[in-house]
């Protein structure tokens, strides 16, 4: 789990038209949320549906938010299975315009992502790169399983990607619910959009190894373009 967008449908099921007064979402503790229904016009934030309050009788709008996971449950998301609360739901609503207002409270709920015993994420890596140019990428790793893992670090080129530095290294143990971070360098043999792929994490408790392919895509430009700029 991570930063995410969160879209909500309302639907008016019922027969007759009904206004809608408010519709707030409450995160869950671990996120932040930033509402995405409003656009500037004028120095103005305006909302995207307009003036228009009501919804005819089978009419559905859509309400789109960004939830940044905070600093502080960056460790335990990746360890979440099954079932999450998404925070709720209040919509204020009525009829007619003269009667009193309905506050209807909706739990939301997702499927968390399912990363297996260890997920494999970047931190950093740059946008744009030089043809056969050294660059660096900050990599976690973070273990998703209940027992303490020994780690060991494996990279393998690919037609497009070349990797820096001595492969098989021993990365350390790492405890359950917990991550580490560290650095690798690499160089791309091809120009366009390349994907960097080729990174093989084994488990040597369990003798398992995990292959982390397609974990970004960066822009390979050649070197005469960055001295034209």
């Amino acid at each position: 789990m991570s930063d995410l967008f969160l879209e909500i449908q309302i639907q008016n099921i019922s027969s007759s038209t009904v206004f809608i007064q408010k519709v707030l979402l409450k995160p869950p503790e671990m996120y932040t949320r930033e509402e995405l229904n409003t656009v500037n016009q004028a120095g103005e934030d305006q909302c995207t549906f307009g003036t228009r309050t009501f919804l005819q009788s089978m009419e559905g709008r859509q309400y789109l938010y960004y939830l940044e996971l905070k600093q502080e449950f960056s460790e335990k998301a990746g360890t979440i299975r099954g079932l999450i609360e998404m925070g709720t739901l209040d919509i204020v609503w009525k009829r007619d315009l003269g009667e009193m207002a309905m506050l209807q409270t909706i739990q939301l709920q997702r499927e968390a992502p399912g990363y297996g015993n260890m997920r494999l994420s970047l931190e950093t890596i740059p946008d744009t790169v030089i043809l056969e140019e050294p660059f660096n990428i900050i990599c976690k790793i973070t273990n998703c399983s209940g027992r303490k893992m020994k780690l060991v670090l494996k990279m393998c080129d690919t037609d497009s990607i070349r990797w820096c530095g001595s492969s098989g290294r021993y990365l350390g143990k790492l405890s359950p619910s917990s991550s580490l971070c560290f650095t690798l360098t690499l160089l791309s043999l091809k120009l366009g959009l390349q994907g960097v792929s080729g990174i093989q994490v084994t488990d040597k408790v369990l003798k398992k190894t995990y292959a982390c392919d397609n974990l970004a895509k960066i822009c390979v430009i050649p070197s005469t373009f960055k001295m034209k700029n």
